[in-house]
């Protein structure tokens, strides 16, 4: 019986060993087991700037940076929930708003526009050209949920701008949590068109329709350290990072336009 129980006692602390092993290794808040490292909630349309931003990052200071990639809503309700992380950056100051009138914020910086466009498979099956053919006979749209994504709260916003609430919204065949999904279920032909962030369309499987100015509402990506971070030196030392030359290089680089710009000087933070 004791030499079960000793067994018994060893299996349990291989698995406790393996778990810790794992937690620490997914950079959970203050677990990073001796690493410096940062935990970032950042918009799933800028995970691939920000992927090189990250190594760049590290490689300059040794602080590995951790991501939380989702919708900016989803983000803040579990920035909200926990109370951990370090850094805030979603797709469009909205939430980041949000986030600031809660007193989650400590500072700020203005990275690149998010430019809303309408997404098409290859070879454009349905015949879009603009906004209002979303809301033609038979067409498939898809749009980001709004409680998840900014892109969704902003595609609701453009549609009821240009009063084509009637006509759109009954085509709508789904909403994504993410512009990620968007993006992918338009490419495999699940939707007709849909409407995602300009940069992510740099795809073989897609065209773009581009809304314009006066139709469109582009936003700013902005970033910020979070009040409750337990490294609020790393957690500004990469905010800085991001919004430097060497950080917005890099935004340009996967085909934002970095802040400012003439070309959307109109354009409120």
């Amino acid at each position: 019986m004791k030499k079960q129980v000793l067994i018994f006692s060893l299996a349990i602390l291989a698995l406790f060993a393996v778990f810790s092993g794992c937690t620490g290794t997914q950079g959970a808040p203050g677990a990073s087991g001796g690493v410096n490292e940062i935990m970032v909630y950042c918009g799933a349309g800028m995970s691939e700037p920000m992927e090189k931003i990250a190594s760049e990052f590290e490689a300059e200071t040794g602080i590995r940076v951790n991501y939380n990639f989702g919708g900016s809503g989803t983000l803040l309700s579990q920035m909200e929930i926990t109370e951990k992380g370090d850094v805030y950056m979603p797709g469009s100051t909205a939430d980041f708003r949000t986030a600031q009138d809660k007193g989650f914020i400590a500072s700020e910086a203005l990275i690149a526009y998010h430019v809303p466009v309408i997404a098409v498979p290859k070879g454009n099956p349905a015949k879009i050209t603009c906004l209002a053919d979303l809301g033609n006979e038979g067409v498939r749209v898809e749009l980001g949920d709004p409680s998840a994504c900014a892109i969704g709260k902003l595609g609701n916003k453009i549609i009821e701008k240009n009063k084509l609430n009637s006509t759109i919204y009954p085509n709508v065949v789904s909403r994504a949590a993410t512009v990620n999904e968007i993006v992918m279920h338009t490419c495999l032909g699940n939707a007709d068109a849909s409407i995602i962030w300009e940069d992510l369309g740099d795809s073989d499987e897609l065209e773009l329709i581009y809304i314009p100015n006066n139709q469109n509402m582009v936003k700013i990506v902005p970033i910020g350290a979070l009040t409750f971070s337990k490294k609020s030196k790393e957690a500004q030392d990469f905010v800085d990072f991001v919004a430097s030359e060497k950080g917005l290089s890099i935004f340009e680089e996967y085909g934002f336009t970095t802040y400012p710009s003439d070309r959307y000087g109109d354009v409120k933070a």
